[in-house]
């Protein structure tokens, strides 16, 4: 596992790397930026707060759950998604007081009030009967944003940019800028010109990828279907030769039997850069 030198205030947590297949090594996408005593998370798929309690035990104190009150969407793709009601749950029955804060695309409110429709009743049974749970922690303010900042908090800021997700109207990539680092998670996309001229510069580039050479064993609809919202190993290649951030993390990469050094070695072919394949609580 890597981490970073003692120095750098600013990490990246891998909490999870996986796609919608049901690996049993690998939870659903979700990484935590920590930064500034507080940890900011990107999508929260299927496992996602089991994942930060294990970061914790780690001793990354700042993925406790109950400490876990911000988190950024990329789109609403239920890999990406699934852990929504874990983390807005799990971490107030563990203690969590103030609101869960949440920043995604259009339709992220309405996710959010069916979940708490859906779980109204565990929330007044924990409210009003014995445990005598707090009420402030199971609130969720659920921002709708459109590109550009959406949170500047003097520890961070997070710019969010439109990429090119296949069927989705709206989907989007984050960059965080503290004062030590900048790293950048792509979500899903395809290559774009939007994502290149917002990563410029940045330390770490955390990007998406599946195998060129396994996609053209593929059905043809599932050929079409990755080449217009997923990006393949020679497209990131050279979209990070364009960018040239200080490192270059593959995560919910897809290989199709393809072993993480064919991938790595796919990108690699196109980028001289550092590559590191991305697995679940990696710390950079």
């Amino acid at each position: 596992m890597s981490t970073t030198s003692p120095s750098l205030a600013t990490r990246l947590v891998l909490l999870g790397t996986g796609t919608p297949n049901a690996e049993a090594d690998r939870s659903g996408p979700a990484s935590a930026i920590v930064s500034g005593g507080r940890a900011y998370l990107v999508d929260f798929g299927p496992g996602v707060v089991r994942r930060a309690r294990a970061a914790q035990r780690l001793g990354i104190d700042e993925l406790a759950p109950p400490r876990i009150d911000h988190a950024f969407v990329t789109h609403l793709h239920s890999d990406h998604t699934a852990g929504y009601p874990d983390l807005i749950l799990t971490p107030w029955v563990l203690g969590r007081r103030e609101p869960l804060q949440v920043y995604g695309p259009p339709g992220i409110r309405a996710m959010t009030d069916h979940l708490l429709a859906a779980f109204a009743e565990d929330i007044r049974v924990r409210t009003e009967g014995d445990e005598h749970a707090n009420r402030g922690g199971c609130r969720v303010d659920a921002h709708e944003i459109e590109p550009g900042v959406v949170l500047d908090d003097g520890c961070v800021k997070v710019t969010a940019f439109a990429v090119e997700h296949g069927s989705w109207p709206h989907a989007f990539g984050y960059r965080f800028d503290a004062p030590d680092r900048s790293i950048v998670v792509s979500g899903d996309t395809t290559p774009c010109e939007n994502l290149v001229r917002h990563a410029q510069g940045c330390d770490l580039l955390v990007h998406e990828v599946y195998s060129a050479a396994a996609h053209a064993e593929q059905t043809a609809s599932w050929r079409r279907y990755h080449e217009r919202s997923h990006t393949s190993t020679q497209e990131l290649g050279r979209l990070a030769a364009r960018v040239r951030p200080g490192r270059l993390i593959l995560y919910h990469q897809l290989g199709w039997g393809r072993s993480p050094r064919e991938l790595a070695d796919e990108v690699a072919a196109h980028f001289d850069g550092e590559i590191v394949f991305g697995r679940d609580l990696g710390v950079f």
